[in-house]
Parts: structure tokens; sequence; C-alpha cells
């Protein structure tokens, strides 16, 4: 086996650098996540969390109401400037008219502060948009290892127990 064989990433090892580098565009003074959507293992779209096109970022502003005001990770995000990174992604390919139906979602994110990988599943409202266009499986980074979800599960869990995300607090 030669050398390059030994060291070359697997393919969602691969699209989870590339989102490791989307989420370097993150303008969120919190967390940075990076979204890469493929199928068929070539590129479709990318998307970060930031602000929506043409208004003002944390980043710009130096400060992040949220964090201002305490308020916990995975609640009231009607509270914060940025789109989440899976949602930027389906908006980019839509916007570009790239079909994005049967495809795979690869997820990265990390704290600001102390670079430390933030793994979890997508938020509820990302998890209905990628229900809804179609993509068949999310990738997330996870702390020690890459977690899949197949979107299918999600539909049937939620299909057994129609209630029970609304119980589920953050990720």
């Amino acid at each position: 086996m030669s050398e390059n064989e030994m060291t070359r990433p697997n393919w969602n090892e691969h699209w989870l650098q590339i989102a490791q580098v989307v989420a370097r565009r993150s303008t969120c003074l919190r967390r940075r996540f990076g979204a890469v959507i493929t199928k068929n293992n070539v590129l479709l779209s990318t998307g970060y969390n930031g602000a929506p096109r043409k208004t003002p970022d944390c980043t710009t502003l130096g400060k992040c109401y949220r964090k201002e005001k305490n308020i916990l990770a995975g609640s009231h995000y009607e509270k914060c400037r940025s789109v989440h990174a899976e949602a930027n992604a389906i908006i980019n390919a839509a916007r570009e008219g790239i079909g994005i139906k049967d495809s795979k979602l690869y997820l990265f994110g990390e704290n600001v502060d102390d670079g430390a990988i933030v793994g979890g599943k997508p938020c509820k409202m990302c998890r209905r948009m990628i229900i809804n266009v179609g993509i068949e499986e999310v990738i997330v980074k996870e702390k020690e290892e890459v977690k899949e979800y197949f979107v299918q599960d999600w539909v049937l869990e939620s299909n057994k127990d129609p209630f029970k995300e609304l119980d589920e607090t953050g990720y």
C-alpha cells in the first residue's frame, strides 16, 4: 500500500473536512457551523451560519444578543441574527437552481472560543427543511466519531409519536 492510500480520507471524512473549512466563513461569535450537500460524491452546495445577505452580522456588530442575554444554546433561535448552516446550504442550492433531492448533507460545528467540536443532529427546524427538500442522509462530525442520521428514520419517528419532538429541547 502506498503512503497516499494510507492517508487518503474516506468520503465522509473528505466532505466533513470541507464542511469544516466552510464553517470558517461563519459570522457567529459563539459557534461556527459549515454544511456541505453532495450527491454521488459531487459537491452541490455549501452553507455556513450567518446573518441573511446584506444585513448586519454579529462579527460586524461586535456583539451577540444571545450571548449578552445568556440564552442557552439550542433555545430561542428567533433571537439570533444567523441562519443555520444547513438552511443556508439548502437556500443556496435553491437560489442557483440546483436540485438536491436524494442527496447527503454533511455538518461540522465548533465553538468559537476553544475550537471544540460541537456535534449533534440538526435542530428541529432544520430537520423539517431537510425532510421537505428530500435529503436522504445527514452526516455529522461528533467529538470522537462520525454520526450518520437517516432522514427516513426522522419521518418514521414523527409518524410514530408526532408530539415527541415538541417536547425535546435543543438539538
